[in-house]
């Protein structure tokens, strides 16, 4: 593997538990999954099935990022979406970051927007989800400067065997 293709690689892995953990939020809702919220049933399982079609296309084009068969996909598409990914995980992410902060230091126990009489469970559970997502920034920050970073000739794109120092004229003849 690339030392460039790591970081798409962990974006394609943080996406894909976002994904298994929201199908599995779908699948085994628990008691309650609204959470005690004015929305019904419904409506978690649209917004769950929304997330999960989003963060599936966010790992298919990491994917994309980093695989030979992703050359073959306009370099502005997979450009676009890695940006548009995170664009999101950061305005998500950096807050929750913020959040965790003023949690950890007893400003306010809640956070931003929580009640101040939350349980240990919540607490911890609210700290592990805003890191979670700041990781995620921070992956796919990672993955978008390092495709970024690519080369836009599509010769220059095609991954290199190991050993071969061969180049090839323009006409297509070797030279080496």
């Amino acid at each position: 593997m690339r030392k460039s293709g790591r970081a798409g690689y962990a974006a394609v892995t943080w996406l894909g538990t976002f994904v298994f953990s929201h199908v599995a939020a779908v699948v085994y809702p628990g008691e309650d999954p609204t959470g005690g919220g004015p929305w019904s049933y419904s409506a978690y399982v649209a917004f769950n099935v929304v997330l999960i079609a989003v963060a599936a296309a966010g790992a298919l084009v990491s994917l994309a990022s980093v695989r030979p068969w992703g050359a073959a996909v306009p370099r502005w598409v997979i450009s676009t979406s890695l940006w548009i990914g995170t664009v999101l995980l950061v305005v998500r992410g950096v807050p929750g970051l913020v959040e965790n902060a003023v949690m950890l230091t007893g400003v306010r126990r809640g956070g931003f927007m929580g009640s101040q009489d939350i349980s240990v469970g919540e607490f911890w559970a609210g700290i592990a989800i805003n890191a979670y997502f700041f990781v995620g920034a921070v992956v796919l920050i990672a993955a978008t400067r390092a495709y970024m970073r690519r080369p836009t000739d599509e010769r220059a794109r095609q991954p290199q065997v190991a050993g071969c120092h061969a180049a090839a004229s323009p006409d297509g003849e070797d030279s080496g």
